[in-house]
């Protein structure tokens, strides 16, 4: 990420809109009590005090109107293959897509698309839940801060500074000069969104605009719900629609659980990154190629999963669009990581082991 090393601390340190009660107070960071919390989702979703509120809101209220399919299917179509058919696809084939999408290719550009129409097949892959500039530009931030004041989801602000980040963290800021606005573009150009002018940021504090967001929302639940209408009746449309919120829902939890709820469990020989708390879990590991981990420790891998039993299903995925020619400039950091950790890790347990003997 040479672009991302070039501004470094530059911009990263305030590219995020601050909550009232900050990121941190006396130069610590500052644990938000958990109704400073709830105040706080409750003001940004108000776009009535402040129009430029639409995205958390927009985002929110697409999440919770998934309830809808979800509460459907169960009420009218419940059936246990229909069951089945929305827990894989939520766990497996969303999981896996946002990992691909909005994870290694659009925040780590681990790997190159090579043009705009496998570009917009690979972004909508699945319903769309999260908006590319609410993931791209705070996950920057929280690698640059891992657990330290300015993480928009540090885990030491409990489960709900987490669970709510995208709404009240994760907001790109609204005073933005036009030299930094660009050079937040550039982050997320490459994922083929259309971006506001200065501006029209300017009048909506966001990358991108209301009325292109809406619209690709709309066409693209619009046409997966189509098609599997098609495949299936609104049984399985409604079993399919209805898993992505639980899964735009249960996504949301994810960092907090990733980094061990805020508490240190990582095991030797499992989790060799020691400079934040991420721990290897084997389910979002085995589903969603969710090696957290080992990510942290090599961010622009396109792979993660680096042990043999690491099933990692997104880097299948972009290892078959590279040898059919969609993808390239695959980054790989399997080949490091046993090298730097897994080799050295034997060599000592082989030294403690004869030592002993």
């Amino acid at each position: 990420m040479k672009l991302v090393q070039a501004i470094g601390m530059t911009i990263l340190d305030r590219v995020l809109d601050l909550p009232s009660y900050g990121f941190e107070k006396n130069g610590q960071f500052y644990k938000p009590t958990t109704s400073e919390i709830f105040r706080e989702f409750g003001i940004r979703m108000n776009v009535f005090k402040d129009r430029k509120n639409w995205l958390p809101c927009f985002g929110w209220m697409m999440t919770a109107s998934l309830s809808i399919p979800f509460f459907t299917f169960f009420i009218k179509y419940f059936s246990w293959p229909l069951f089945i058919a929305g827990f894989f696809y939520s766990m497996v084939f969303m999981g896996s897509h946002g990992t691909f999408w909005l994870h290694r290719f659009g925040t780590h550009r681990a790997f190159r698309i090579k043009n705009s129409w496998f570009k917009l097949l690979c972004r909508n892959l699945t319903f769309r839940i999260i908006a590319e500039e609410t993931y791209v530009i705070s996950h920057h931030v929280h690698h640059q801060f891992p657990e330290k004041a300015g993480d928009p989801y540090n885990v030491k602000g409990g489960f709900f500074y987490c669970f709510f980040a995208d709404a009240i963290h994760q907001n790109i800021a609204r005073n933005l000069n036009e030299k930094d606005y660009e050079v937040l573009c550039k982050l997320v150009r490459h994922t083929g969104i259309r971006i506001n002018s200065y501006a029209q940021y300017q009048k909506w504090g966001t990358l991108v605009h209301p009325v292109t967001t809406v619209l690709h929302y709309f066409a693209n639940w619009g046409f997966w719900y189509a098609a599997f209408y098609f495949l299936g009746g609104h049984g399985l449309a409604c079993a399919l629609m209805g898993s992505a919120g639980v899964w735009g829902f249960g996504v949301r939890t994810f960092n907090f659980e990733g980094h061990g709820a805020g508490k240190d469990k990582r095991q030797d020989g499992i989790d060799f990154g020691r400079d934040d708390l991420s721990v290897n879990q084997v389910w979002p590991g085995y589903v969603a190629g969710e090696w957290h981990n080992n990510h942290h420790l090599y961010g622009n891998s396109a792979r993660t999963g680096f042990l043999p039993y690491q099933i990692d299903l997104p880097w299948y995925c972009i290892r078959f669009l590279e040898k059919i020619g969609a993808v390239n400039g695959v980054k790989d950091n399997k080949a490091d990581f046993l090298r730097d950790y897994w080799m050295p890790y034997q060599q000592e347990k082989l030294r403690i082991k004869e030592s002993a003997a």
